[in-house]
């Protein structure tokens, strides 16, 4: 039985939004129906040090939806996972940049967590790092709001 596909997560350290998108991901995905119920979610930064643990605001955040993320750590983004994900879902432009700038080869399938939102929605996930508990609930509001329209796009590329 071949390995479940894989959804890229990806932000800068790996200790604030990646992390909360992860487990945001995991909890939808668990209510979906197959495919999207066996797709496996992996989180990683494009500036991360591996080991790091996730951000407290970040866990409380979560935490207030009923997910715990605790458990986290971070790792750093590697060509190896670019290439084993079916879909790989940045934060902002920078990273989707930064990406396409330094893998060999840039994966196709790269877009931003909000990419697939109605117009006029702001597309890109600010980084709460550092800032209050407000910031990281912001951050997690957006990601809840992109869901809907994110999980629809995943499960249209899963039948394509």
């Amino acid at each position: 039985m071949p390995a479940p596909a894989t959804v890229l997560v990806v932000c800068t350290a790996n200790i604030c939004r990646s992390p909360m998108a992860a487990g945001l991901l995991a909890h939808a995905f668990a209510a979906q129906p197959e495919p999207l119920r066996s797709l496996r979610i992996v989180s990683a930064g494009v500036a991360a040090r591996g080991g790091e643990r996730v951000s407290e605001n970040s866990v409380l955040a979560l935490k207030k939806a009923g997910l715990d993320i605790s458990g986290h750590r971070s790792q750093p983004l590697t060509q190896k996972m670019l290439d084993e994900a079916f879909a790989v879902l940045c934060m902002t432009e920078s990273h989707r940049t930064m990406i396409q700038l330094q893998a060999d080869p840039a994966p196709k399938n790269l877009f931003l967590f909000r990419e697939f939102m109605p117009a006029p929605a702001d597309k890109e996930i600010g980084d709460p790092f550092g800032g209050s508990i407000r910031l990281y609930e912001t951050a997690r509001d957006e990601m809840v709001e992109a869901l809907p329209s994110l999980l629809a796009a995943l499960k249209s590329r899963l039948k394509a």
